[in-house]
């Protein structure tokens, strides 16, 4: 089944958000998504096409959605699309499933990745804080995404690295 627009997808709809550890500039984003269009059109899960779709955005941010309530998504399918990722971090020359980072919107750089200990470090120093936007990849719904994916800090899990 070919990828459907994202927005027309229901708020029930499975995701697995993944963060680029650097922003991607334009062609390594293009090559991202050539890639993850390749892969949606052709995932299924135990012979029948997944209902899915994606969005891209900020250059750092993927979001894998599936349609549960069509065909849901099975473990192998779930480690192909893994495998499938893995081999574009090594292509593009990023990280993208490491699950360590926490992702802030700095009003000056733009939105920063760094591991959840530096998050800390940063909240001690009083340099993120409760109003500080956050991006929260542990989502796993898309009415999840919808709501809170981007938010305050106190809002989200980012709330039990902060003093």
């Amino acid at each position: 089944m070919p990828t459907v627009p994202f927005t027309t997808l229901p708020d029930s709809a499975r995701v697995w958000v993944f963060g680029s550890h650097r922003p991607l500039d334009d062609d390594e984003s293009a090559r991202l998504i050539a890639a993850v269009e390749d892969f949606l059109a052709r995932w299924h899960a135990h012979g029948s096409p997944l209902h899915n779709s994606y969005d891209w955005r900020e250059g750092r941010f993927l979001t894998i959605a599936v349609d549960q309530s069509t065909v849901g998504a099975s473990g192998c399918s779930i480690d192909g699309l893994y495998r499938s990722l893995r081999s574009l971090e090594e292509a593009i020359g990023t990280t993208i499933l490491d699950g360590n980072l926490a992702f802030y919107r700095d009003a000056e750089s733009g939105v920063i990745g760094v591991p959840r200990p530096d998050f800390r470090k940063l909240a001690r120093d009083g340099k993120v804080g409760p109003d500080t936007t956050v991006f929260d990849l542990s989502v796993e719904n898309l009415g999840e995404w919808r709501s809170r994916m981007e938010g305050p800090a106190r809002d989200s899990w980012h709330a039990s690295l902060l003093p």
